[in-house]
């Protein structure tokens, strides 16, 4: 009898020591799966953390394997927690929000600064060399300090650092994203655009002085502010055109398709707020050249964008919409025929909250540090 219950015993030693065993290389490996993941990932700040696409950008690098979000910055925030401003935002080790004032560089490889036209600038001045600058507003958006004085109303206080900037739609800047400190992310409007006219012209396949773009837009692309900014309108219940001739994305635009042109570019451009939060829809009428119909024009951009992983060509002449797109960091594109043989109609569609703004700054990123392109966003 006490033999087998030495026997029995022997073998519970044997099994609690495998147990604690395995237990101890499964937590072994859970410490060396962390330790490899720190040893090149990205410490990041955030500043303007509490808007729109701060909040956005929050979720998307939560969940970014080489993402280690140190600061959120929002000044008029500073002691609270950002799961107070979006219940969705569920990682429990996101720091409390502070004021940018209070952020160690020495700790921070990225600054994405996602604050009102004016203040990135004030930033990129003081911020030191190692530090690369991730900006979503138009500070460095326009290479003409003239021009940003006259479309966004304030004096550019950083002229010397607009050269050293790179105005980056991810789709064309992807071999030139390293060289720059300072990254630009074009406009929500422009990126709808852009990603569709910008082969096109490279090719002169359509006629650059008679471009007429018509873009809707959600509510949120106004910001949180969107109830001061159009108090006489009924947002929620009615479409309403804005900026009619006057939008700061329209020189954006003009710039970009005047650079890649090669000639003096002025788009006809105008933008509607509807009544839902997020997505925009951009419907572009084109002339084209050469007897390119708009049949070989779909191929073409086909064709093109093949190894553009986000950008997403529909079936000839269908018609698309937002809906499709929704919380994704994907452009599509649909080509559609006129009834006159050479004019074609272009519709994009975009999440202005993220291809259009944290979806391709984290694209942006993740270019120009070497990772995988859509790390973070899929």
């Amino acid at each position: 009898m006490n033999v087998k219950n030495t026997v029995v015993e022997k073998q519970e030693e044997a099994f609690s020591f495998l147990k604690d065993k395995l237990l101890l290389q499964y937590i072994l490996r859970i410490i060396i799966d962390i330790i490899l993941k720190m040893k090149d990932s990205l410490n990041i700040a955030i500043a303007g953390a509490t808007g729109y696409v701060g909040l956005e950008l929050i979720k998307i690098l939560s969940r970014h394997a080489k993402a280690k979000i140190l600061y959120l910055c929002a000044n008029k925030s500073a002691g609270k927690k950002i799961y107070i401003f979006d219940k969705k935002i569920i990682k429990k080790n996101l720091p409390e929000i502070s004021r940018i004032k209070k952020i160690d560089w020495n700790r921070i490889n990225i600054l994405f600064t996602a604050l009102p036209n004016g203040e990135a600038q004030k930033i990129a001045k003081v911020l030191p060399q190692h530090v690369k600058l991730i900006d979503l507003s138009g500070d460095f958006r326009l290479k003409d300090s003239k021009l940003y004085k006259k479309w966004y109303g304030i004096n550019h206080n950083c002229k010397e650092l607009i050269n050293k900037s790179i105005y980056a739609i991810t789709e064309f800047s992807r071999n030139h994203l390293d060289k720059y400190s300072i990254i630009s992310c074009p406009g929500c409007y422009p990126t709808s655009v852009q990603i569709p006219l910008i082969p096109l012209i490279q090719k002169k396949m359509i006629n650059v002085k008679n471009i007429i773009i018509d873009s809707k837009s959600g509510y949120s692309g106004a910001g949180r502010n969107v109830k001061n900014k159009f108090k006489f309108k009924n947002i929620y219940d009615s479409v309403s055109a804005y900026g009619v001739g006057s939008h700061k994305h329209m020189v954006e635009i003009d710039q970009e398709l005047s650079r890649i042109s090669k000639k003096r570019v002025k788009v006809f451009f105008t933008p509607h707020l509807i009544p839902m939060f997020r997505g925009i829809l951009s419907t572009i009428y084109l002339e084209t050249y050469n007897k390119n119909s708009a049949i070989k024009i779909h191929k073409f951009l086909k064709k093109y964008h093949k190894e553009n992983f986000f950008v997403k060509i529909a079936k000839f002449n269908t018609p698309i919409g937002t809906g499709d797109v929704m919380n994704t960091n994907y452009c599509n594109i649909s080509v559609c025929k006129n009834r006159k043989d050479n004019k074609i109609i272009i519709i994009s569609a975009i999440d202005n909250l993220i291809k259009g703004a944290s979806g391709q700054a984290v694209q942006n990123m993740n270019v120009a540090f070497k990772y995988k392109e859509t790390m973070g966003l899929i």
